[in-house]
């Protein structure tokens, strides 16, 4: 029988394992070069690899090889090649040039010599030419040009063979499938799903991972659904050869499926993407096998049944590509890694990602790592061994108790006479509240406000970490009276709150304007954000560096409210701050959010706020914008509103200037036109002398609420907010 010689081309970084499947295929002569791999065998083996490779992008049948100087002898190389054998005047032909040199200076111009000298021989070999076509050639001709060195090659594959023929509908950034096959063998899962282990991908996309990895399970060809190959109308083709080796193909994937297969599931946060997956799978014909739902990161756990052996999560997280995502990616990774190690003891995680630092937050020691690229971008498989969490964190979901903060023992101390009263005070209040701190399991709350006038601070404990802020002094008082109180505060509160002083944070209150409240402060020493809880959410506050640390407290018992109010609503936070009601509204079962505000800062906080609760943001939303502008054009209909606009702001951004007091009855109107007809609206705001507009009363179901948004951390302080919930007047009761 004729032996050929053939050349399989794949993506860069998956050579070595097209070189052992090509040798699993009877390929001989096999060797490796860059983003290809050379082989020999008959004609069967051809078709073979076109129909099996998993990996391949092309197979490719040479035909001339030849020295190139100029493009004459460019010409002369092609014109060589008998070309009426494998191609007849009738046939449509294409070329794919690539590689240029001194004399071929760009692939066009190698294109147009190439099919010149194709057309020139078939005339005078026939007295006719053929045809060129752009779309659905009968031929495929592929010439690469390297080092000054032509190679023309019959193209067997005819598209390339990564384009199985499933994905007709795919997401923002698909994975193409031959580099999706390599990632699940890179990753085991042949071996796993032998064993009958599960994979499952939490951020599925349009589900190509799933897709291949069925195919392996499976043992279906992945060609199957190709609807032809390049070789097909070639005059050389074995038609009779071909089909004995498609009957076979058929006849493994019927064998395959007629097996039980492990489980494969995917998730995904974006309904459109899995709707997506959803069509891709019903074209591979695999809709019985692969199981596809919408599903946060958040609600990501083990399979219950089905399981017969610890599988492999894989997954192509995004990698962060505006300016902004990796920070808020990090905490999403590190979500990741903390769901592993609580539902995923003994399993295998597969991360392929173009940003591998991002797996640094994931927590774990990746044992293996293989460097592959997406097309023209450098990426990275990390390979993880999931060892299960001994231990399950004291403030971690469906914990009933207060978290324990870590208790520092100071060195001795002998405090003044002012301290040792300020440290009592604290001792006292924090007796008063520590039955309702751990009956409600709060680990963030106000400990004192400014309790005794002689010390005008407000302390707020945030885990293991306390936040002090002075109320600026008024001239009345001595700066030198002033500055030896705080030190009494400094020296009070490690004593009575045991912490250590390294985690007080201490800050002036003042009144701000423009974005200064946006800024960040000068420190000595950068801190990262802590996280902490408040019921179901976790939020990242960021005691050192900005003047309001990213979550006010005094708005737990709303928060709370608008988890219990959120399923299936539609939801709008304005002014959202780093939209912890947001959080907190998905967390509690939101169809959708929308959170607003004109600080990039407090937005890029809000995302970060959403992946360390491990929620997608296709299903919530960050918009930033003047909030009164948005709301004049805004359009669209929300069930549950949070309206907290700041007392008094003029922001650059800007066109004029907002006073709540003067403003309140514009935008209480304008998010009322959005909101649904049974719908409601959370109105607030911290101006101490603030008065509601009386008229609002006469066109809208107003109810004074301010007594049940305190909690008993700020019952002493009753003006710390004003809060109203609004309806319509037509609401059915």
């Amino acid at each position: 029988m004729t032996q050929f010689d053939f050349f399989a081309t794949c993506p860069k970084g998956l050579e070595n394992l097209l070189y052992q499947e090509l040798q699993g295929l009877g390929a001989e002569s096999v060797r490796e070069t860059v983003a290809g791999v050379h082989f020999t065998g008959e004609l069967s083996l051809g078709y073979r690899a076109c129909l099996w490779s998993r990996l391949a992008n092309k197979i490719l049948l040479p035909l001339n090889q030849f020295s190139v100087s100029n493009d004459q002898e460019l010409y002369d190389g092609v014109a060589a090649v008998q070309w009426e054998e494998h191609l007849s005047p009738s046939s449509t032909f294409l070329v794919d040039f690539s590689g240029t040199s001194f004399a071929i200076r760009n692939s066009q111009f190698g294109a147009l010599k190439t099919k010149d000298a194709i057309v020139d021989r078939l005339r005078t070999a026939t007295g006719e030419r053929p045809s060129v076509a752009k779309q659905n050639p009968d031929i495929r001709i592929n010439v690469r040009l390297s080092r000054g060195r032509a190679v023309v090659s019959l193209d067997l594959s005819g598209e390339s063979l990564h384009r199985r023929g499933y994905r007709l509908k795919q997401g923002a950034a698909p994975l193409k499938e031959n580099l999706a096959a390599a990632v699940l063998i890179r990753a085991g899962w042949p071996d796993i799903a032998a064993s009958g282990g599960a994979l499952i991908d939490p951020m599925c996309g349009s589900g190509t991972l799933l897709i291949e990895a069925a195919l392996i399970a499976a043992d279906i060809a992945p060609g199957l659904l190709r609807p032809r190959f390049g070789f097909e109308r070639w005059l050389q083709h074995q038609n009779d050869l071909w089909l004995s080796l498609r009957e076979d193909a058929r006849e493994r994937k019927r064998i395959g499926l007629a097996r039980e297969l492990p489980e494969i599931r995917g998730y995904d946060a974006d309904i459109h993407v899995i709707r997506a997956a959803e069509s891709n799978v019903l074209t591979a014909k695999l809709d019985h096998w692969v199981r596809l739902s919408r599903k946060e990161l958040k609600d990501f756990t083990q399979p219950t049944h089905k399981v017969l052996a610890p599988g492999v999560v894989v997954t192509n997280p995004p990698y962060g590509e505006r300016l902004g995502d990796a920070d808020a990616l990090a905490y999403l990774y590190r979500y990741l890694g903390d769901r592993m190690r609580e539902s995923f003891g003994g399993w295998q995680l597969a991360v392929f990602t173009g940003n591998p630092t991002l797996c640094h937050e994931l927590g774990m020691k990746a044992h293996k790592k293989y460097k592959l690229f997406n097309g023209t971008l450098e990426s990275e498989l990390l390979l993880f061994s999931v060892h299960a969490r001994t231990e399950k964190p004291a403030n971690s979901e469906g914990s009933q108790r207060e978290p324990e903060r870590r208790k520092h023992v100071p060195a001795p101390v002998t405090l003044s006479a002012g301290a040792e009263m300020f440290a009592n005070r604290l001792k006292k209040n924090h007796k008063q509240l520590a039955k309702w701190l751990k009956k409600e399991s709060i680990q963030c709350y106000r400990l004192y406000d400014a309790d005794m006038p002689e010390y005008s601070v407000a302390v707020d404990v945030y885990g293991e970490a306390v936040h002090v802020q002075e109320y600026a002094a008024p001239s009345s008082v001595d700066e030198r009276d002033a500055r030896r109180r705080f030190e009494d505060i400094k020296a009070a509160i490690p004593v009575a709150l045991g912490v250590d002083p390294a985690d007080v944070s201490y800050k002036q209150r003042r009144r701000n304007a423009g974005t200064s409240q946006y800024e960040k402060l000068k420190v000595r020493e950068k801190r990262a954000p802590i996280s902490v809880r408040e019921g179901q959410a976790s939020f990242l506050v960021d005691l050192w560096q900005y003047l309001d640390c990213g979550l006010f407290l005094d708005h737990r018992p709303l928060r709370l409210r608008i988890a219990q109010e959120a399923r299936n609503k539609r939801f709008l936070n304005l002014f959202c701050y780093t939209a912890s009601a947001s959080v907190h509204a998905a967390l509690g079962g939101a169809r959708y959010t929308m959170s607003v505000d004109m600080s990039r800062t407090y937005l890029d906080w809000a995302r970060k706020n959403f992946a360390e609760n491990g929620l997608g943001e296709q299903k919530n939303r960050t918009e930033q914008a003047d909030c009164m502008q948005w709301l004049a054009s805004a359009e669209g209909e929300y069930d549950l509103i949070m309206l907290d606009p700041p007392s008094f702001s003029n922001s650059k951004r800007m066109d004029g200037v907002l006073d709540v007091q003067r403003d309140h009855v514009q935008l209480v109107d304008d998010a009322m036109r959005l909101l649904a007809q049974e719908g409601t609206l959370y109105f607030s705001n911290n101006l101490r002398t603030f008065v509601l507009d009386e008229n609002l009363e006469a066109r809208y179901n107003v109810e004074n609420i301010t007594a049940a948004t305190l909690d008993k951390d700020f019952q002493r302080n009753a003006k710390i907010h004003q809060c109203w919930k609004i309806s319509h007047l037509s609401r059915r009761n």
